[in-house]
């Protein structure tokens, strides 16, 4: 396992779009935004079965420690799709810090539901959200509290809904007709969607194209919360009814954006790493035992699970 040195984030922002972005709206914009922002959680809402890897269930209200599954799907007409991208992230009040662990997704692993060990990515192709987390859940040994699953193809929607992004290129390419220069540039929307796409022209491969997705995501949150991009809540809603699917109610929302604001300001970024090998002419991230294990130590201490 290797770790990113903690950045600590001048604005002070939640551990994802999501919750930011509706909980602000609802605070600073009054009661009609607030009844816009209770109608897309409803929209949004899906429920998954409560994990058998934790006793109880987590209560944001009482400042527990909880983890969320970020699960980029790409989901295309005629395609059931895949997990294109996988962010687990751990958020502890008590310590005021926030872990963000990337899982590549070429990794083999069991696939739980399905009876197969596979790419980690194909779980949602046979099984949705559920067995993605179920998989994910099995590879890690932590349980999942909450996910929010975005549709990668409407990516650029939410993107736009904010007027854009700006992100710290640090690696200069051309990708489907758009040039990225290296340093500091503007996504749109449909940029931004090119820009977290491309993977096999980065010498970095699937690691690359993780460091740009967790960018894009950091500059949504971080125009998501501003006054200026508030004051177009409709089409902020509209881009997340269409895009977004989580089990987070909007009572949560507004505790975790209450209670946990602090750990958002200590961020350490984790990478699950593994050995590329080829298997029956497919390539896949071999995770070693003692990797998987060492991971599983850090985020469960951080849930404050027993080990």
């Amino acid at each position: 396992m290797r770790r990113k040195k903690k950045s600590k984030l001048r604005i002070k922002r939640v551990f994802l779009f999501l919750a930011a972005c509706m909980a602000a709206a609802a605070l600073c914009l009054g009661v009609k935004v607030y009844s816009e922002v209770g109608s897309t959680t409803k929209a949004i809402h899906k429920s998954i079965k409560q994990s058998d890897k934790r006793k109880g269930k987590v209560d944001v209200n009482e400042k527990h420690p909880f983890s969320v599954l970020l699960a980029g799907v790409d989901e295309r007409k005629g395609d059931t799709g895949r997990s294109d991208s996988l962010l687990v992230i751990t958020v502890n009040p008590e310590k005021n810090t926030t872990k963000m662990l990337s899982i590549p997704r070429d990794t083999r692993t069991e696939i739980i539901g399905h009876h197969t060990v596979d790419k980690i990515n194909h779980a949602y192709a046979f099984g949705g959200i559920q067995m993605t987390i179920d998989s994910v859940e099995n590879l890690l040994d932590i349980p999942i509290d909450y996910y929010v699953q975005v549709n990668m193809q409407g990516f650029k929607d939410i993107v736009d809904s904010v007027g854009g992004v700006t992100v710290s290129n640090d690696f200069e390419f051309t990708y489907k007709g758009v040039h990225f220069a290296k340093g500091t540039i503007y996504l749109s929307g449909y940029d931004a969607l090119i820009y977290t796409r491309m993977r096999h022209e980065d010498p970095r491969g699937d690691f690359g194209r993780q460091l740009r997705q967790r960018k894009v995501i950091k500059a949504i949150v971080s125009e998501g919360t501003k006054v200026h991009t508030l004051t177009h809540y409709d089409e902020i809603m509209n881009a997340i009814k269409g895009n977004i699917k989580t089990n987070l109610t909007l009572n949560e929302m507004l505790e975790i954006q209450k209670n946990y604001k602090d750990a958002a300001r200590s961020i350490e970024e984790l990478q699950l790493h593994g050995e590329t090998q080829k298997i029956e002419g497919l390539d896949y991230q071999i995770v070693s035992p003692r990797e998987r294990d060492e991971v599983s130590s850090v985020l469960r201490g951080h849930l404050q699970l027993k080990h």
